[in-house]
């Protein structure tokens, strides 16, 4: 099977106690979640249109819209996201009688991914982290990419300039590269009623959630002892690639890749590299 061949994929909900995920899944072997970033319209299975079928030629691979996205369920915790994301993942989880994973998240998704590793190390295998949110993102100003992000249901609401001026302008490098087809399907995705009417990112709401959505901030981070892959593009205009090194630094057992000419979204723009990174770092390789 070579990597750009299509694996056959099931899609079904999932109960994660009070709210049902919908997943998509590929593949046979150890298992891997992939928790996708938290921009406009975002959802698992296009957030990692690129890699599924080159993981799942070896992993089983479990892709969820998280909890605010896509097909899943609208209800949030926003007094401490990150965490009631982790939660809403680990009683996925529990529902497919997964005891551990391999999880692999990219800037919303990388932080609940790592917030899941502090509450539950116990249910992490390997950690791959891309661009991830609450490293840093909280203190001082936000980035240009950042407040596009936020700003995207504000004012006189979303709409389609918006969200192309977010994905060619913030989220990659060379936004000539992304296909009008997967603006148009993320568009159609961040105007679902119910999302406008509760968009699932939004800026912190008080200091408590401003603190719990600082992960830099718990002590937990210096010990969480799961290996870890951290690939972060040097371009970046949402997370600031300064993350990367911070984390390296911090974790105990943290590898560090920078992608040059790389933006946030580097399992999408360096899907070759990436998922060759990620294949040899799942299987246990360094």
């Amino acid at each position: 099977m070579t990597a750009t061949e299509a694996v056959p994929r099931a899609e079904y909900m999932v109960a994660a106690g009070r709210r049902e995920l919908f997943v998509t899944e590929a593949g046979e072997g150890p298992p891997v979640v992939l928790l996708h970033g938290g921009g406009p319209g975002a959802t698992g299975a296009s957030n990692y249109v690129r890699n599924i079928d080159a993981l799942a030629q070896r992993f089983r691979v479990i892709v969820p819209d998280m909890p605010g996205y896509g097909a899943s369920s609208k209800e949030l915790d926003f007094s401490d996201p990150f965490g009631d994301l982790a939660t809403a993942i680990r009683l996925m989880l529990d529902e497919l009688g997964i005891d551990r994973a391999h999880f692999v998240g990219n800037s919303y998704g990388g932080a609940a991914a790592l917030r899941l590793a502090l509450d539950r190390p116990d249910k992490i295998d390997r950690l791959i982290l891309m661009g991830p949110g609450g490293i840093g993102t909280t203190r001082g100003l936000p980035t240009k990419g950042l407040n596009a992000l936020l700003a995207y249901y504000g004012g006189d609401g979303p709409s389609r300039a918006k969200l192309v001026a977010f994905i060619r302008e913030y989220l990659v490098f060379d936004g000539s590269t992304v296909p009008d087809e997967l603006i148009d399907l993320r568009y159609e995705a961040s105007i679902q009623p119910e999302v406008i009417a509760s968009p699932p990112l939004r800026r912190p709401a008080g200091l408590s959630a401003l603190l719990k959505m600082d992960l830099t901030r718990d002590r937990r981070l210096a010990r969480c002892a799961v290996p870890t892959l951290v690939v972060w593009g040097a371009e970046d205009k949402v997370n600031r690639p300064s993350g990367g090194p911070l984390l390296a630094r911090t974790m105990k057992n943290c590898d560090l890749y920078i992608a040059a000419n790389t933006g946030h979204w580097a399992q999408w723009e360096r899907a070759e590299l990436f998922n060759d990174l990620a294949r040899a770092f799942l299987s246990g390789g360094a």
